[in-house]
């Protein structure tokens, strides 16, 4: 636990967005889409790549859904949790994962476990649909002993266009969501963590006429450090600080019945 998490508001807040069944199936269409699929498929090498994986690790997803990201992590070799604020999502998850997984319903500002349960802690599109990212990150540092992933949609991304259009048009999923920058993820980090190292990469998908003609790179394809990439992957590194402070003494030494200093 970060010593700046002693400090936080602990006061328990409710999830600006509760997944339901038609915003499952505008996310699942989403993944179905161009953009879902790039991301999806890069998920696994932006994981590999951030984190420092090792069988056995225990770790949680915040905003688990119905379990995709629980699948990857587990055919990882990891000891997967995982807790969404909707039921409907959480039966879902446990229909696909079964026994592999501990589920629980919960809101992510308020997670019912102790400081340092978690090895890692892993939120993949879950921030976006939050009412306080800050409080949820200081929970996500709170149960995580040694890293944090963020995944995020990018607002300065030419795909959040369409996003809010589609949004601004009924989308259910894109209607409630809310976005950030490179710059905005790090800010909530420094604010919820303090200063902890970070890493960052993200996905680039061009525009579909681009790529057909050839125009970009597959080295800027990949868009490892581009920070207007449509999707980010960030990762912090719980960073513990050991500060030495200077106690007065209350007695004169002459005055002090016991020894200060003893020998031997």
């Amino acid at each position: 636990m970060h010593p700046g998490f002693l400090s936080s508001n602990t006061t328990s807040r409710v999830m600006g967005a509760i997944f339901t069944r038609d915003m499952q199936e505008c996310y699942c269409k989403w993944q179905r889409s161009r953009q879902g699929r790039a991301v999806e498929a890069a998920l696994e090498r932006l994981i590999v790549s951030l984190m420092d994986l090792q069988p056995g690790l225990r770790v949680l997803d915040i905003g688990c859904g119905s379990g995709n990201h629980l699948l990857l992590l587990n055919r990882l070799g990891l000891d997967v949790s995982g807790v969404d604020a909707s039921p409907y999502m959480i039966q879902e998850a446990r229909e696909r994962l079964g026994h592999r997984c501990d589920l629980r319903t919960c809101n992510a500002e308020d997670l019912p476990f102790d400081d340092n349960e978690f090895d890692m802690v892993f939120m993949i599109n879950t921030l976006e649909f939050v009412k306080d990212p800050l409080q949820v990150l200081r929970e996500a540092g709170r149960v995580a002993s040694r890293q944090v992933f963020i995944g995020a949609f990018n607002s300065l991304s030419w795909t959040n266009i369409t996003n809010r259009i589609q949004g601004l048009l009924g989308n259910p999923m894109f209607r409630n969501m809310q976005s950030f920058t490179l710059w905005d993820l790090k800010a909530l980090v420094k604010r919820a963590f303090g200063e902890v190292p970070v890493s960052w990469q993200c996905v680039c998908l061009y525009p579909q006429l681009l790529d057909k003609a050839g125009v970009v790179s597959q080295a800027w394809w990949k868009g490892q450090m581009l920070p207007f990439g449509n999707f980010l992957a960030l990762r912090a590194t719980m960073f513990y600080t050991v500060r030495a402070h200077t106690i007065p003494l209350k007695v004169k030494m002459e005055d002090a019945s016991q020894p200060l200093l003893r020998h031997g």
